[in-house]
């Protein structure tokens, strides 16, 4: 597979990923509109800085798992991929995640460090996180993965979250626009969906 597309398709799937609502979207919705949109900001970059622990882990595992045995490695990747299948399918047919446009602005503003705090604990402590970037990482790692992709692809997946959002806290406090994402978020989840069980397939037919 090329890799410039190979890269391309991690992040298009991990942009589909953080645009589905779940709880770093709903906290930053939340914080946006109970504080402010500077806070919603800072709450970003907790979650940027969240990730980044789970990828670190993730890829050290990974990387130990590789060097003692790639038959281990390959088997770890089947179910790694079997998850994202996984995830595919429950974001297809999954109930969507009720968002109230009608909430406004009634406490006093919270510190940056705070900001940070909440995103940064709300992505780390969120398991499903976990199962989601062991599974993207166990189809972005190989044996012969140079270091420059998987720099790219963890300097990708950090920046589309903090800007993503980044958005949410700018445009979504917006009463409009939240809406109007609310209405078509179902669009958004079948298309992750759809990508996801994509990826898997293409990864069990190289195991194969």
């Amino acid at each position: 597979m090329d890799i410039l597309l190979f890269v391309g398709s991690i992040l298009t799937v991990h942009i589909l990923a953080v645009m589905s609502p779940g709880p770093d979207f709903v906290v930053a919705v939340n914080n946006s509109l109970l504080y402010s949109r500077k806070t919603g900001i800072w709450t970003s970059l907790g979650f940027g800085l969240g990730i980044l622990v789970h990828i670190l882990y993730c890829v050290a595992g990974l990387a130990v798992i590789i060097s003692k045995s790639v038959i281990l490695f390959n088997i770890i990747k089947f179910f790694g991929a079997a998850y994202i299948f996984y995830l595919g399918l429950m974001s297809i047919i999954s109930k969507r995640t009720n968002i109230d446009v009608n909430k406004e602005k009634r406490t006093k503003d919270i510190s940056i460090l705070k900001a940070i705090k909440i995103g940064f604990l709300t992505n780390v402590l969120n398991p499903k996180a976990t199962l989601y970037f062991l599974g993207i990482f166990t189809i972005a790692i190989s044996p012969d993965t140079k270091s420059w992709v998987l720099f790219t692809i963890v300097l990708g997946m950090f920046i589309i979250t903090v800007v993503w959002f980044s958005l949410v806290s700018v445009f979504f406090t917006q009463k409009r626009i939240l809406e109007l994402f609310s209405k078509y978020q179902t669009w958004f989840m079948i298309s992750l969906g759809i990508i996801l069980i994509l990826l898997s397939i293409k990864v069990f037919t190289m195991l194969a």
